[in-house]
């Protein structure tokens, strides 16, 4: 089972975002028959193997073993990974529309929160090590200084791609992300 499955399919999302189906795919956290999530559940064992078909259509479960019991086949089903993540393509875009990639725009943004998220639940979390960091901060800005702060931080961030843009060692990713603080957050 994996730890995180990434889905940027809407069809997956669909079928994720239903809560009987939810409530199905946490009981099949380990293998399990339908009858098994019926009882657990207090639902029939038909309504539970309609949900289950629709979780391994979309590659949300899968069969791991099948007996057979009183002559019919009875399978046993888990849910593929531990935890699933949507992608922002799915849930942070209107109109399915991407916006221009200029680096300044919050269209942008979102495309390289995107990225970032497809490439952490791409890595191999049963490595011994992943070597990496996370930083957040807060930085005020006056208006008449944004443009200043802007150019500093590309030219300080050119700097180390520079100076660490060779050809040899390991390969790593930055991504930086800066945006508005929302009034929500605001002290």
């Amino acid at each position: 089972m994996r730890d995180v499955l990434y889905l940027e399919e809407i069809s997956q999302a669909e079928i994720l975002l239903k809560p009987q189906r939810v409530e199905v795919l946490r009981q099949l956290a380990e293998p399990r028959t339908c009858t098994e999530v019926a009882t657990r559940l207090g639902q029939t064992p038909q309504r539970v193997y309609y949900h289950v078909k629709q979780l391994v259509a979309a590659g949300l479960a899968e069969q791991v073993s099948a007996r057979r019991v009183r002559g019919i086949s009875e399978g046993s089903y888990q849910a593929v990974a531990r935890s699933y993540w949507l992608s922002p393509r799915l849930v942070g875009r209107l109109g399915g529309l991407r916006r221009a990639r200029d680096e300044l725009s919050l269209g942008h943004l979102l495309d390289l929160m995107e990225e970032v998220q497809a490439d952490v639940a791409a890595l191999d979390r049963s490595a011994p090590e992943l070597p990496s960091i996370g930083v957040s901060g807060e930085i005020r800005v006056p208006a008449e200084r944004r443009q200043e702060f802007l150019a500093d931080l590309r030219t300080t961030l050119q700097e180390l791609f520079t100076r660490y843009g060779g050809a040899e060692g390991d390969a790593f990713k930055l991504a930086l992300a800066c945006y508005p603080k929302g009034e929500e957050d605001r002290d």
